[in-house]
């Protein structure tokens, strides 16, 4: 790892490295996780920064390396629901799920993520290195370099386009005019990270490397492994970089043979030398293709359709911003791309008083503080981790949900296979999503839950026998969602609370901007929507299917919303069977034939896992009753209830009373002798809080129950509690300490955020590019930005809780955050939280607030004590009503107030 002093002048809205790590030829260890990032939600990079031997290793959301795996619901999985709920019922743990071959099987597993080309720079070295900085511009969603030699200092500089759907590079000639000499080669796959067989046959590919005719690009065309009924038997994908040079020359030139068995190039590693030039323009585009044409032609082949289309996007781009003498208007492409990223990025800005030299300090001096100061979150660091988390958020989404990695990854078979997780991981990357302001975000979200929708109906259907109900998998692999993964220790058939969990964002995206027009795209598979999103059973007419595509956009509300709300609740509706329920005594019931609850009868869910977690002294994980079930349930059908009042279709009356009737029926909560929320409500299974997972605190986070239910609220504090003091073997995991951030933020508890973001940022969740490990050890060995964008999360709730007609600021402040400020975050309740200003030692918090809609009527609270407030500088009593006192306000649209409260 090379080492030098930062230099001056980086930018405000961003953070700095001083060291680069060299990516190794082969690459056996972790030097691409300390790259810095762009992208625009569909492509994007990884670049090392190295100053003579940099590395661009490009990403597309859609890559996914197939497997032999099935890609269809074994048929054997529908007829087992009867014999599991009985043997739930009868707590017999040897019960086991019955595979296709009638015996344990070896786990089934989805697509994996992968890399694209890897691009690798070289240039000579010009004596001693010095003023080395590397760094990201969050504003920008530019990378750089910058380090001086005896030539003078040089600059590259590179960025995603979000208008050009490209990624751009910048190499000029040095300060002193020194010309621009390269040489630009594309690795072999063998010698990439984790290219080995795993549970990816990445020795089953085959690939070339192309030189354009005037080494005028270098592209990689992969063909995918020919597994019989995969979609992708006859896919591959490939990545294009063309190169644009001002003055000197280039030539296409080959490079000594590799002997690399999966290359299949009749010139397998041909290159680009670059000599003499003022300047150097790489542009850069990867797609995939599901017909690249059979495996037995790859190696004739000498044309590439794939190939050719990306030839020609990348040239337009050269063409739309070509210019003389300079070759190519950078500055101009930049510009038209960052009308678009800024606008998202600037949304929100988040401060808190750093002072001293740690201000400007680079990544690794500010993660070295925080190591320092365990016990204490360092300002400094927590502002750039939060802008960091923002600008990753903005750079992955806008096309999909984050991946496991969000969008980058350097390695094959990375760890959990880049995958969708939606049972913590996903839920947590999108949990600053609608609050933080983010416009282009949820519609990626809402195309990956349609796209998979289709698929969630599928394994309510195969794993329950339901119709017209949705059940949400605990992975996807982004094309695909069914239920496949699935054995005896993580029976994932039977998670009944992730279509109401996957959801909520999209509500939460309801409640904070109201009603949008949402545009058709390509990645929702709307050819298989038209059974899905109708709220009645069955299918939409042709007609109104026909005339619906024809408009090109979907209501919110009436197409996306009430359709997918209603399912899930129907999912609920079926689930509940009166054969199994808890009688007025409070006893576990299974009466065959029964057909009605008796008054005071409550149903049973059964069966249910609550991720990964199983009673105590109980071997299985299949059990009833779990909370994390039942407070699904509750959010789920009250949002179905939420939106039929909004929508007022003909006769939502009845749908409402449907819903509430069943509501009612619903098990109650439990509570242990300590008065903790219990994990499963059964009097016949004991709590297990040595366990990471919060999958009982539901309640708290996702839902809103605790706000106003203060039992409820105890139980959950206690419960957490309880995970803290007895959860001592299994606490590394960052998705845990960040879901544990979020609960704490919801019950108010500052101490208890800042406590959950310590492990991670003091330990080694942190890489000096500030994007994140899944471990505060690195145990599991896993690049994993659920930590860095849970992060924002939580500060964001700790600042501010909102829901329908409801706003609370600072409700959980962590300790020593006597002073700060946010702007622009957005309540859920149709309101922009325009600022947000607080000092606690002055004994002032200020809020201003602007409605996107006319008589919007809201209750303020805030969370520390307060004795008196003014309203636009007028003095304003406090309201009662509430569980603290309180301010109504009635907003018109557009129209600022600022309330200032008088702290005690």
């Amino acid at each position: 790892m090379g080492e030098a002093n930062a230099g001056a002048g980086l930018y405000e809205k961003g953070n700095h490295a001083a060291t680069y790590a060299e990516l190794p030829l082969p690459d056996t260890g972790r030097a691409w996780r300390e790259g810095m990032v762009s992208g625009n939600g569909e492509n994007g990079y990884v670049t090392s920064g190295a100053p003579y031997a940099d590395t661009f290793i490009f990403q597309h959301m859609a890559f996914n390396y197939p497997s032999a795996h099935p890609r269809e619901i074994p048929a054997e999985l529908t007829g087992q629901l009867g014999e599991a709920r009985k043997n739930v019922f009868r707590q017999n743990e040897a019960w086991t799920i019955k595979f296709p071959d009638g015996t344990k099987r070896e786990r089934t597993f989805l697509y994996a993520y992968h890399p694209g080309h890897q691009l690798r720079l070289n240039a000579d070295r010009r004596g001693e290195l010095s003023g080395y900085v590397r760094w990201t511009n969050h504003e920008t969603a530019e990378t750089g370099v910058r380090y001086t030699d005896e030539d003078g200092e040089w600059t590259r500089t590179s960025f995603t386009s979000r208008v050009d759907n490209v990624s751009i590079t910048r190499i000029q000639s040095s300060s002193t005019g020194a010309k621009v000499n390269l040489m630009l080669s594309i690795d072999d796959i063998s010698h990439m990270c984790k290219a080995r067989d795993d549970l990816s046959e990445v020795s089953a590919l085959r690939y070339k490397k192309l030189a354009g005719p005037e080494a005028d690009y270098l592209a990689q065309v992969v063909h995918y492994p020919a597994y019989p009924g995969s979609e992708l038997s006859h896919g591959g994908y490939a990545g294009l970089t063309r190169v644009v040079t001002v003055g000197g020359s280039r030539e296409a030139i080959r490079l000594e043979d590799t002997n690399e068995a999966l290359n299949v190039g009749a010139a397998p590693n041909p290159a680009i030398r670059v000599t003499g030039a003022d300047a150097v323009y790489l542009i850069t585009q990867c797609d995939r293709t599901f017909e690249l044409g059979r495996m037995e032609d790859f190696v004739a082949d000498t044309a590439y359709r794939l190939v050719d289309r990306l030839a020609v996007s990348t040239e337009a781009v050269a063409a739309e911003y070509g210019s003389a003498p300079a070759g190519f208007d950078y500055g101009r492409a930049l510009a038209a791309h960052v009308r678009l990223h800024a606008a998202e990025f600037n949304a929100v800005r988040f401060a808190l008083p750093e002072g001293g030299a740690l201000q400007s300090a680079d990544n690794a001096a500010l993660i070295g503080a925080q190591r320092n100061s365990p016990e204490r979150i360092v300002p400094a660091l927590i502002r750039r981790l939060y802008d960091q988390g923002r600008y990753a958020l903005i750079c992955c989404g806008g096309i999909n949900a984050p991946r496991l990695c969000g969008l980058w990854t350097g390695e094959w078979n990375p760890g959990w296979r880049g995958i969708h997780t939606l049972d913590a991981n996903v839920n947590l990357q999108v949990s600053p999503m609608n609050t933080g302001h983010l416009t282009h975000a949820p519609l990626g979200y809402i195309a990956f839950f349609l796209r998979n929708a289709p698929d969630f109906a599928d394994n309510a259907r195969m794993a329950y026998g339901m119709h017209d109900a949705l059940q949400v998998s605990v992975n996807s692999d982004g094309d695909r969602a069914m239920h496949v993964e699935y054995d005896n220790d993580y029976p994932f058939q039977y998670w009944n609370a992730g279509a109401s969990w996957c959801l909520l964002p999209i509500y939460e995206y309801w409640q904070c901007f109201g009603n949008r027009r949402i545009p058709i795209t390509e990645r929702m598979n709307m050819e298989a929507l038209r059974s899905v999103l109708n709220v009645a059973d069955g299918e939409r007419s042709e007609a109104e299917w026909e005339a619906l595509l024809r408009g090109g956009e979907l209501d919110l509300e009436t197409d996306i919303l009430l359709p997918l709300l209603t399912r899930q609740s129907r999912f609920w509706e079926q689930l509940c069977t009166p054969e199994y329920f808890t009688d007025t005594s409070g006893r576990s019931r299974h009466e065959p034939g029964k057909t009605a609850l008796a008054p005071g009868e409550t149903y049973m869910l059964i069966p249910a896992y609550s991720p990964e977690n199983a009673p105590l002294g109980y071997t299985s994980t299949l059990t009833a009753n779990a909370t994390m079930d039942i407070s699904a349930a509750r959010d789920g059908l009250r949002m179905t209830i939420d939106m039929e009042k909004a929508v007022r279709r003909p006769g939502y009356e009845s749908a409402v009373r449907r819903w509430e009737d069943l509501l009612a029926q619903l098990p109650d909560y439990r509570f242990d002798v300590s008065g903790a929320l219990r994990e499963w409500a059964m009097e016949e299974y004991e709590e297990n809080n040595d366990h990471r997972h919060l999958s009982h605190l539901y309640p708290a986070w996702p839902a809103y129950e605790v706000q106003n239910d203060r039992r409820l609220a105890e139980a959950c504090r206690i419960a957490v509690s309880n995970r803290d003091r007895f959860n001592t073997g299994d606490a590394t995991a960052g998705h845990g300490w960040m879901h544990k951030a979020l609960v704490y933020a919801r019950l108010k508890n500052g101490a208890g955020v800042a406590a959950s973001l310590l492990p991670m940022i003091a330990g080694d969740g942190c890489y000096s590019s500030l994007m994140t490990d899944h471990d505060t050890n690195r145990r599991c060995d896993t690049y994993c930005t659920d930590t860095l964008l849970g992060t924002v999360g939580a500060i964001n709730e700790a600042l501010l809780f909102s829901n329908s007609g409801e706003i609370e600021i600072l409700p959980a402040l962590p300790p020593d955050w006597n002073e700060g400020r946010v702007e622009g975050l957005m309540a859920r309740t149709r309101v922009e939280v325009a600022a947000l200003a607080w000092n606690l030692a002055a004994g002032r918090a200020s809020v201003t607030l602007k409605s996107l809609v006319d008589g919007n009527v809201v209750r303020l609270t805030s969370g520390r004590a307060w004795t008196s407030a003014r309203v636009d500088g007028r003095s304003a009593d406090a309201a009662s009503g509430g569980a603290e006192p309180g301010l109504s306000l009635t907003l018109a649209a557009g129209t600022e107030i600022t309330v200032e409260f008088v702290l005690s």
